[in-house]
């Protein structure tokens, strides 16, 4: 799942991602699992990474899954549920911020003007609760998470929260 590791081995991340996709896919199937939650990525909305595509592709596996649940008369329900970045989770960009900070910089930004999306943990786990007992068909289920912010704001921001002031390099 982490995008790092999935850019510097990116066809060990689509293996991944899609085999590993399709055989929980196909084990649920086989075995009538009543439920099955895919944690996807707002990067599969138009995807331009391979993590994007990975997961984009995931999902399509996991709606044709549904789709022979429903010819073969099964009960697995197959929920995608897309998030944007979960602060601090294991994925979140904040702890490398904070420890950059916390060692004098550099603040590394990939590039100035991306943006995402941000939620917290508990906006996270409600999603995922909530969408496991409304979903039906293979839906998609995306949380409102407001509007996407740059990095770099939310770089200066922990800069300026920390005490220190940010500045160009």
């Amino acid at each position: 799942k982490h995008v790092p590791i999935v850019e510097i081995n990116p066809l060990e991340g689509l293996y991944n991602n899609i085999f590993g996709t399709y055989n929980v896919a196909k084990v649920s199937f086989l075995n009538n699992i009543s439920n099955v939650i895919f944690i996807s990525t707002d990067k599969a909305v138009v995807p331009k990474s391979i993590m994007g595509l990975s997961k984009r592709f995931s999902e399509i596996i996991l709606q044709s899954f549904q789709r022979d649940v429903e010819k073969n008369k099964k009960n697995t329900c197959y929920t995608i549920v897309r998030f944007g970045n979960v602060i601090n989770s294991a994925g979140s960009v904040v702890p490398l911020f904070e420890k950059q900070i916390k060692s004098f910089g550099p603040v590394t930004v990939t590039h100035p003007e991306v943006t995402r999306y941000f939620m917290t943990i508990p906006e996270a786990v409600s999603l995922i609760l909530l969408s496991s007992s409304i979903a039906k068909d293979a839906e998609v289920f995306v949380l409102d998470m407001g509007e996407p912010m740059k990095i770099k704001s939310l770089a200066e921001k922990l800069i300026s929260l920390s005490g220190k002031v940010p500045t160009e390099e």
